[in-house]
């Protein structure tokens, strides 16, 4: 879990997951140094130290932090199915949100997606900084998928297609307190993803 991961690391680090943690739950409007500080266990006088270049510094990496998280995850994903498919993956996608929603909740969202909503019209930084996140989680998929065996022509747009429904269903799904919207999207999402593959699945390199 990427709790567990933040956990062994120094106040710096600790920092920009923290507050990609708060930003999820709160929104960048809502969440403040102070917060963040807490919230990671650091000395206030730390921030300054660390992000000279303030909160913007500080949300724009906890953003780009938040972008390669998942696209580490969806290696996590792919390997740890037997017989990995896209509707097996993206249901894997989803399965991280329901699963997270039935144990605890529905207060936490992406904290890309609430980057984008706060400050993408305002914050020029951020706006680059979120784009570049998607695009880091985008290509990660989209490699998956060619590895998979989706052609390369289709793999971005797909990619892109599954991570723009996954954000969708997660608001909906937020915003009606139920998992209903995260399960349809992947059931009926499942098999226009499987009849993309045409080539034969290459064994994962590295």
């Amino acid at each position: 879990m990427a709790e567990a991961e933040a956990s062994g690391h120094g106040p710096r680090e600790r920092m920009v997951f923290s507050a990609a943690q708060l930003i999820r739950r709160d929104g960048v409007t809502s969440t403040g140094m102070r917060d963040v500080a807490a919230h990671a266990r650091a000395p206030r006088g730390s921030l300054q130290h660390y992000f000279p270049g303030g909160k913007e510094q500080l949300i724009n990496e906890a953003v780009a932090w938040a972008g390669r998280y998942a696209g580490k995850r969806i290696a996590r994903f792919r390997a740890a199915l037997p017989e990995p498919t896209p509707s097996r993956l993206f249901a894997e996608m989803v399965r991280q949100w329901t699963d997270e929603y039935e144990k605890t909740g529905f207060a936490g969202g992406c904290p890309v997606a609430a980057a984008t909503v706060d400050c993408a019209q305002s914050t020029r930084a951020t706006r680059e900084a979120t784009a570049a996140a998607f695009g880091t989680w985008t290509e990660a998929l989209a490699q998956a998928l060619a590895d998979m065996g989706v052609p390369e022509g289709r793999a971005s747009a797909l990619a892109t297609l599954m991570i723009s429904t996954l954000e969708g269903a997660v608001l909906m799904a937020r915003s009606a307190q139920d998992n209903r919207a995260l399960t349809n999207a992947a059931r009926e999402l499942g098999p226009l993803l499987d009849s993309a593959v045409v080539n034969a699945p290459q064994p994962p390199t590295g």
